[in-house]
């Protein structure tokens, strides 16, 4: 420690000051003892730093703990729990084969990998020989001790110890110093260094758990092959998936979310029901709506443009190619260069060469029809919507079903208005995508204020530009109460934006909505509009995608269903059988009558009526009613209703039950 004081200002706002170089854990002391028992690491200025870690600069400063106040796991806390089991994985691979080379290993979302060259060939039958050394390592409870060098002094440490993919990690290191963590309580200077050492040591950014012992809960669940860096010339590495967590509860809970994943795979349910299919024929990520598929999409649409039509939004259409000139200017040509498909070149007038790309943003185009006609600020906010195909060229290894694809069908939209309108029009948005995610009964969402890195050159504009559209949205998000928390570097290239981060009911979290607020477009193209004092303005724009695509939007509504759709949005929202002969014309003349009322009806009508096997043919189409008739029923002008799930709802009048159903598709339910 040192003279020099710094301020650290706590999540309450409150401030405090401390002896630079003291560390997380000190200062956790220094709050409580609970809190410092518990602490597994800490946020200096949004970074999160080991415990031990001297802290020299002044700023905000949290905990880290396993559970939130509220009770919720702390995604930072997994964070830490899954790097630090993967630095044990790989010292418990590495005293099993100690020919071993580690290439590179991070936490992602449900748990870690890490990539290894090594010739022996890892089965998964090995898994629990991997697992058992790794517990002897838990149960040594080592500390992980944090140590840095020069980077040419470490690039000299790590050419001697002949890892290729370390010295590459370290060349794409950022900042001057290369950091080390030792499992053990080995002294920096002689880390490395020991002959017969007991110790592991591994180039690495961190941070981690204080020790090992912390890890209470793992398990390793895949093996695969993967490139370095994703380089198909490099060499071909395995790589160790696992995950963890702080409770053997939540590891168990997490493979029972997994096993509810799989049962719910959109994949396998979108075709058991015929709702979309994929031909290589047509090409990889490409996909072809069957009908049933496409009454979804039908009805999605519709309910959005039965909202636009009340917000005063106007629809229009576009092309699915342009010019490459366009795309230059708006600035996705080249910014997203690599994800685009090649450009498509013929030659034009007396000679004249063309260059046209499948259209990647619908922006581009939306602001040509707002420039095609003078405006005044009379006319704004100009709202323009358009359900508008564009296309990606995703990297095959990242297509997966509807959710990751090439060609996407996108609810966007581009409002143009005057500086003073962009609040209001901004909260008008975000309202339109709060009222879909209600009528589809997504209620569990956050919001991500996605900003701009100032470190990053990828952004484009004023400065002071981006600055009060980051303030305006920190500020909407706040006044409108939105679950939300700030993600600096999240942003578009062109503006800061609002994301939606929706969970489904086994609570998987996915991105769906975006409002996004662009004072750079409308520069770059010199849009104009006339202002009250007769003078030329630049108007705002606001892009806004409440479903983002239909593709990816539909496929996670299959799973966050399991394919069984509310009556309004089902493909076929009831079903009408029989059970005696005498009964197949009462029952096929029902199915007509709710035809007529706008119902989406098939029959499951034959001679021979066998009850047990057309309810159980029901569930599995995971239609919401079977209406039932026999001679009885067929008298008396009634139905038989069974509710999905094999619920028998009694026999009621074909009228009484048409107007619930259409209430009940009224109301969305």
């Amino acid at each position: 420690m040192s003279d020099q004081k710094i301020e650290l200002i706590y999540p309450d706002g409150s401030k405090h000051e401390f002896a630079a170089g003291t560390t997380g854990l000190q200062v956790a002391a220094s709050i409580g003892k609970r809190l410092a028992a518990d602490a597994v690491g800490v946020k200096v200025n949004g970074e999160m730093m080991d415990l031990s870690r001297p802290i020299n600069q002044c700023g905000t400063f949290a905990v880290i703990t396993p559970k939130s106040r509220d009770g919720k796991v702390n995604p930072d806390a997994l964070w830490l729990i899954r790097h630090t089991a993967e630095h044990v994985m790989t010292e418990a691979i590495c005293r099993l084969w100690p020919q071993t080379k580690l290439a590179y290993g991070p936490p992602v979302d449900d748990g870690f990998y890490g990539d290894i060259d090594l010739d022996h060939k890892i089965s998964l039958d090995e898994f629990p020989k991997i697992e058992a050394e790794m517990a002897k390592i838990i149960a040594e409870n080592k500390p992980l001790t944090r140590y840095e060098m020069s980077f040419d002094e470490g690039l000299k440490k790590l050419e001697a110890e002949g890892n290729p993919y370390k010295l590459d990690n370290a060349q794409h290191a950022k900042g001057g110093n290369l950091s080390f963590y030792v499992t053990g309580p080995v002294a920096p200077k002689t880390a490395g260094t020991e002959a017969g050492a007991t110790y592991f040591e591994d180039l690495c950014m961190g941070p981690h758990l204080p020790s090992t012992g912390r890890i209470t809960a793992f398990k390793l669940t895949a093996v695969a092959g993967a490139y370095f860096r994703g380089d198909e010339s490099q060499k071909q590495l395995q790589r160790i998936y696992g995950t963890a967590f702080y409770s053997k509860e939540e590891l168990e809970q997490h493979f029972a979310r997994i096993e509810e994943a799989k049962r719910r795979d959109h994949r396998t349910i979108g075709k058991q029901m015929g709702l979309f299919t994929m031909s290589p024929l047509v090409g990889q990520g490409l996909i072809l709506w069957m009908p049933k598929g496409a009454i979804i999409r039908t009805e999605l649409q519709n309910l959005m443009q039965g909202e636009l039509f009340k917000r005063g939004y106007a629809p229009v259409f576009t092309p699915h190619i342009g010019s490459i000139e366009l795309y230059k200017m708006s600035g996705h040509f080249p910014y997203y260069k690599d994800s685009q498909y090649p450009t498509i070149k013929g030659e034009g007038p007396e000679g004249e060469r063309e260059e046209y790309l499948l259209k990647p943003m619908n922006c581009p185009h939306h602001i040509q029809i707002y420039a095609a006609e003078p405006h005044s600020y009379r006319d704004l906010p100009v709202r323009l919507a358009e359900f508008g195909t564009v296309y990606r060229y995703e990297q095959s290894g990242e297509l997966n079903g509807m959710t990751r694809v090439r060609g996407l069908t996108q609810d966007d939209a581009h409002l143009f208005c005057t500086p003073e309108q962009v609040e209001q029009e901004f909260q008008s948005t975000v309202q339109l995508v709060q009222s879909i995610f209600t009528a589809l009964g997504l209620s569990e969402y956050r919001v991500q204020v996605s900003l701009r890195d100032p470190k990053s050159d990828k952004y484009t504009g004023d400065p002071a530009n981006w600055s009060k559209a980051e303030e305006t949205l920190k500020r909407v998000a706040k006044d409108m109460n939105l679950p939300h928390e700030v993600v600096p570097g999240e942003a578009a290239f062109y503006g800061p934006k609002l994301d939606f981060m929706v969970k489904d009911c086994i609570g998987r979290e996915w991105q769906l909505g975006t409002v996004q607020l662009d004072y750079n477009l409308p520069e770059r193209f010199k849009l104009e509009y006339i202002g009250s004092d007769n003078s030329r303005h630049r108007p705002v724009m606001i892009h806004r995608a409440p479903f983002g695509s239909f593709e990816r939007f539909v496929g996670i509504l299959i799973e966050h269903f399991a394919g069984a759709f509310p009556l309004w949005l089902s493909p076929v929202q009831m079903r009408v059988a029989n059970i005696t002969e005498s009964s197949m014309e009462a029952a096929r003349n029902v199915a007509a009558q709710f035809r007529t009322e706008g119902f989406r009806v098939d029959e499951d009508i034959s001679a021979s009526g066998n009850l047990k096997q057309k309810v159980k043919d029901s569930e599995e189409a995971k239609i919401p009613y079977l209406l039932v008739i026999g001679d009885r029923e067929a008298a008396a002008g009634t139905v038989a209703v069974r509710g999905r799930g094999r619920k028998d709802l009694g026999t009621m009048p074909v009228a009484e039950f048409i107007a619930k159903a259409k209430a009940e598709v009224a109301g969305r339910k």
